[in-house]
Parts: C-alpha cells; sequence; structure tokens
C-alpha cells in the first residue's frame, strides 16, 4: 500500500520551503549539508514514508505522511 503523502497545509510555509529549496538546489532548507541524503524529499522522510507506522511531517514541514 503506498503512503499517503500531502503538501503541509498553510500555504505560508509551503512558501518558505520551496523558496528555500529554490534557493539551495533542491537540497533541503533546514540542513547545512548539500548530499544526497538532503537532497528533497530527503533520505530520513523516504524512511519514515517507508515505515507503515510513521504518520507526521517531514523536517522542514513541508511534506506530511498519513498512516495506510
Amino acid at each position: 500500500m503506498n503512503p499517503k503523502v500531502t503538501l503541509n497545509p498553510d500555504p505560508e510555509v509551503v512558501k518558505m520551503v520551496k523558496e528555500g529549496l529554490a534557493a539551495k538546489g533542491g537540497y533541503c532548507p533546514c540542513r547545512l549539508e548539500k548530499s544526497e541524503d538532503n537532497k528533497c524529499i530527503c533520505k530520513e522522510f523516504r524512511e519514515q514514508m517507508a515505515d507503515p507506522d510513521f504518520e507526521g511531517f517531514c523536517h522542514c514541514l513541508l511534506y506530511y505522511k498519513a498512516k495506510g
């Protein structure tokens, strides 16, 4: 079953994070290191998406994963 992942419902948060992503070339604006692990969607959140028991936001609050 594919997890349901949506954008944060707050348009201001989405705007701010997307601007940060654009400024950092697609790397998480919340992290200092530019590595493949921090390229959006980051490794941490990809692993959380794969966990059927995880529900919540990614590190930078851009994406939300619902259970199921």
